[in-house]
């Protein structure tokens, strides 16, 4: 949990959802800081231990090419290649036994890291004055039970045919949507753990009041009463 003034509050939902707009647009009611799970793993990604560690687990294939020369891929010039996420996600998206067992590889390399970046984010956004709530937008929140570090979790609830005009949108096929979702908690488990299930009937900007309702009633000495017209 954050220090008593500032609540941390998990978004999750199924791919396509829109929790990252959701928590734009709830800044028109509390100023924000939204911790964004998804550029932390990016990061790590980079990270010349991760590198190594993934190299040993997966082999150079998921690496961008090594110096035209052919040089050995000593740890100098390995480190100056980059993980190709597309490849490590053909390897780890899906619910085929070898999916499996390579996907719980990847995370027992890169979750150390990730958990320490995100503790490291919500220690720095609590001593910022100008926040008045920490949003944690992370995909396996609750895969990974990142849910200890938050105060609630909100499951944003998105009709699957909304969801997938939303990927498709992106470039993605049905079937990448399915293999990707596969690859996590179903979406009832999902919402049996979260506090609070936001229907999306309307626009994002109409569930952003509903939840910053929500938030001022279960959080009333840390949060101002929600303004009567929207911004």
């Amino acid at each position: 949990m954050s220090r008593p003034d500032i609540p941390v509050i998990g978004i999750v939902g199924g791919i396509g959802s829109g929790k990252t707009t959701l928590a734009t647009a709830l800044n028109a009611y509390f100023p924000c800081c939204r911790l964004d799970a998804d550029a932390v793993g990016h990061a790590v990604l980079r990270l010349p231990e991760v590198k190594s560690k993934l190299h040993t687990a997966f082999g150079d294939g998921i690496f961008t090419p090594a110096a035209a020369d052919g040089a050995p891929a000593d740890a100098e010039l390995f480190n100056n290649r980059d993980v190709i996420r597309s490849q490590l996600a053909a390897r780890v998206f899906g619910d085929a036994p070898e999916q499996k067992a390579t996907r719980n590889q990847l995370e027992q390399i890169v979750h150390p890291f990730i958990r320490a970046e995100i503790l490291r984010q919500l220690q720095a956004f609590s001593q910022n004055p100008d926040c008045r709530l920490i949003l944690l937008d992370a995909a396996l929140l609750l895969e990974a039970g990142w849910k200890d570090h938050c105060d609630a979790v909100i499951f944003l609830d998105v009709p699957y045919a909304e969801r997938l005009r939303r990927v498709q949108s992106r470039g993605w096929s049905e079937a990448e949507l399915q293999r990707r979702e596969a690859s996590q908690w179903p979406l009832p488990r999902k919402r049996e753990s979260s506090d609070l299930v936001l229907p999306q009937a309307g626009s994002l900007q109409e569930a952003a009041r509903t939840l910053a309702e929500w938030l001022q009633q279960r959080f009333p000495q840390h949060l101002n009463p929600v303004p009567v017209s929207s911004c």
